[in-house]
This record gives C-alpha cells, sequence and structure tokens, in this order.
C-alpha cells in the first residue's frame, strides 16, 4: 500500500496547490476517481454496487458475514485507496444502521473491520464514512456532456444522488477562491495591495457561488427522505444515543471506538477561508472544527494549518487603511457569512421540520422498524450527524464569522 504524499517540507508561498493534492480544476475533490478496484477486490465492489437493494432487504449483514477477509497490501496509490475506502466506508454504515437505531449492532465483524483499518491507516483517514468519502471521492462523469453520477450509494434514491451531487457543486464552486487563498496568501507577504484586492473579489464571489450552488438542494432533496431515510446512515458512533458505547472493530481493537459521522464541518473549504479571513469562532465550537479537521485527508489539514501559520491578509487590511481593500475584505466575510446562513435555512428544512413531521408519525400506530420502512430515527433530533448540538453550533459560527468585519 501507498499512503499520501509527505506535507511536511516548509512550503513556498504561493502555496503550490498540487503539494496538498488539491486539483487547479476540482479543488479538493479527488480528479477522476477510480470507479474500479483491481480484480481481487471484487467481493468489496459486488456488495458496495448492490447496497441499496441489500440493505433494504436487510440482507447486508449476512452478506458481509460471507465476505472473505481481503489484505488491502495489493492497492496502489492515492486512488485506488480512496475507492477502497469509500467502498468500505459505505458498507460500514450500511451494516451497522441495516435495521436503525434501534437495531444497531456492537461489534463489525473482522473481515470488514481489520482492511478497513488499514486502509484508513495509510490514508490518514478515521475508519468511518466522512466527507472525503461521501462527497470528494464518490463522483464520475456519466457521459461526454458532462453529466455527473455518485460511485457508490445507499437508500435514499434520487434524493441521496442529489445531496451528494449537489455537495459537490458547492465544493466545486469554491474552487476560484481556493485559488485566491494562496494568491491573497502570496499578495499579504509581498504587501502587494493591489494583487490583494484582486483575490479578494474572486474569493467572495467564489462564496456568493457556492451559496447558488447550495440553493439547488432544495431542487433535487425531499426532506422526508433526507431526514428519515438518507440521514440515519451519515451518523457516527460518537456523541449519538443510539450507539452510546461506540463500536468494536473486531481484530483491530478489543475496545469500542468512537467516530463522528459525516458532516459538513469536515469540508476543507470553509475552514481554510475561516483561516485566511482570520475569524475566531467561541471556544467550543473551535474545538469541534478542530476535531472535524482529523476526518480530512491529511495534505488537506496541512493546507489549513500552513494558512492559519502565515499572516493574515487581515493585518495588511488593517495597516494599509485603504477604503477600497476593506470592501472587498468585508464582501469576503460578508458573503460567508451569508453562506452560513443560508445553510441554517437549508438545515432548518431538512432537519428541525422534517425532525418535526417525523415526531407526529413515529405517534402513529402504524409506524414501523428500520431505515428500510422509512422510520423516522429519533437519537439525532438536534444533533448533526457529527454530534454538533446543531443550531447553536451554527448560529454561533455565523455570528462570530460577521464579528470578522472590519469596522471603518
Amino acid at each position: 500500500m501507498e499512503g499520501s504524499a509527505d506535507t511536511e517540507d516548509p512550503p513556498l508561498l504561493p502555496l503550490a496547490l498540487s503539494r496538498f493534492h488539491i486539483s487547479e480544476e476540482f479543488g479538493f475533490l479527488l480528479p477522476d476517481p477510480l470507479t474500479e478496484l483491481p480484480a481481487p477486490y471484487s467481493p468489496w465492489m459486488d456488495i458496495a454496487r448492490e447496497l441499496p437493494q441489500l440493505i433494504t432487504s436487510h440482507q447486508l449483514r449476512s452478506c458481509v458475514h460471507q465476505m472473505p477477509q481481503l489484505s488491502p497490501q495489493q492497492l496502489r496509490g492515492r486512488e485506488e485507496l480512496h475507492l477502497a475506502h469509500l467502498v468500505l466506508s459505505f458498507i460500514t454504515m450500511g451494516y451497522v444502521w441495516q435495521e436503525g437505531e434501534e437495531g444497531t449492532v456492537q461489534v463489525l465483524p473482522r473481515n470488514l473491520a481489520v482492511p478497513f483499518w488499514e486502509v484508513s491507516q495509510a490514508l490518514g483517514l478515521p475508519p468511518i464514512l466522512s466527507h472525503a468519502d461521501f462527497v470528494l471521492a464518490n463522483w464520475r462523469r456519466k457521459d461526454p456532456n458532462g453529466n455527473l453520477d455518485t460511485i457508490i450509494t445507499l437508500p435514499g434514491g434520487e434524493s441521496l444522488w442529489g445531496f451528494i451531487l449537489v455537495t459537490l457543486l458547492v465544493e466545486k464552486a469554491a474552487v476560484p477562491g481556493i485559488k485566491a487563498t494562496t494568491q491573497a496568501l502570496g499578495a499579504t507577504l509581498q504587501g502587494d495591495e493591489e494583487s490583494l484586492h484582486r483575490a479578494l473579489e474572486e474569493l467572495a464571489g467564489a462564496i456568493e457561488a457556492m451559496r447558488e450552488a447550495l440553493r439547488r438542494m432544495h431542487d433535487y432533496v425531499d426532506p422526508e427522505i433526507f431526514y428519515s431515510v438518507i440521514r440515519i446512515f451519515l451518523s457516527g458512533w460518537k456523541d449519538n444515543p443510539a450507539m452510546a458505547h461506540g463500536l468494536i472493530y473486531e481484530g483491530v481493537s478489543p475496545e469500542p471506538l468512537a467516530f463522528s459521522g459525516g458532516s459538513a464541518a469536515q469540508s476543507t473549504v470553509l475552514h481554510a477561508f475561516d483561516e485566511l479571513l482570520g475569524i475566531c469562532h467561541r471556544q467550543d465550537c473551535a474545538a469541534f472544527l478542530c476535531r472535524m479537521r482529523e476526518y480530512m485527508p491529511p495534505p488537506h489539514r496541512a493546507f489549513v494549518e500552513q494558512i492559519r501559520s502565515a499572516v493574515s491578509p487581515r493585518h495588511l487590511v488593517l495597516c494599509s487603511g485603504d477604503a477600497r481593500l476593506r470592501a472587498a475584505f468585508n464582501r469576503c466575510v460578508s458573503a460567508l457569512a451569508e453562506f452560513r446562513s443560508y445553510h441554517i435555512t437549508i438545515v432548518t428544512k431538512y432537519i428541525a421540520v422534517a425532525a418535526a413531521k417525523a415526531k407526529a408519525r413515529r405517534a402513529e400506530p402504524s409506524a414501523r422498524a428500520g431505515p428500510a420502512a422509512g422510520k423516522p430515527p429519533s437519537a439525532l433530533e438536534d444533533k448533526g450527524t457529527g454530534g454538533s448540538h446543531i443550531f447553536s453550533f451554527l448560529k454561533s459560527i455565523r455570528d462570530t464569522t460577521r464579528e470578522g468585519m472590519i469596522s471603518a
């Protein structure tokens, strides 16, 4: 197996994106991810391709029990490792949540747990489905016209497809802002106010485009399906009452391990923009965001840390006193706050309102068991899948973002 590239060497400014496994065209998305593993790993791929049917028919666990234990030693290169991690993470989420939050397991079987752990160690990722799997590595071109599809899926049909691809479009919209981030750092280092102004305007435009991309969630994702069917498969076993004791990875650790589920807070994009603009979040929120960085590919995490250690453009804007430069900086901060406000709007629709409707349905005598039947979960009604208290967290980071504005 081959792990990620070394990111310890001190980088030059402006930062070379390729050193951090960041694409000039796709940003943090994995460029053209592989869709097939080598032939010895067909037992994994065969199960992964049938996940929605295996889960809804309650057959996935028995299929996993019959799966041969394969060594990941024959995997070569980052792309094969990422596809293996994607496949094994989706199988794991299906295995754990097949029977809903009332029918979880305490042990992930050895033939799944051991290779998943080894692939995770090679990539520097945790052994659970994260944003890096669910979105960054889970897309392919469906046809020459540029239409996109997912590689691996779960129950949720068109709504799951829409949720993944709209999130992917938000990541893609961020690409000019990622490039502008490196330009802004270089301009700050050189004291080049004109170049910094251009970079900040580019960054603001990218954040505004991200918000426009996020609006498409309404067109493609049904709130009831998201809440009642999809969301449980993104849930982890840390800070989750449905799996309060974590999960034993058989053959890896005799003690249960706890990992957070997939979360938008695991996207590197907003971490990078926060660090660039010098946004300081309150201690509890900052601690959660810091923990979410552990779920990023290590080169992406290193990119955020490199921005953090550089001189913020905020310093040059304050020293300059130039009104035009200040306006461009404040446009970035305002766009970031507006993006977070819109995210709260989305979460209200897809979680808070959907949870209230689900609660009412649970009281009905006809409520059935298991996510396949669409029984709404209840363990994370007031929490995000990453384990945060969702509304207090989102409102706090939105408010502290606004506080980053520079007054005249």
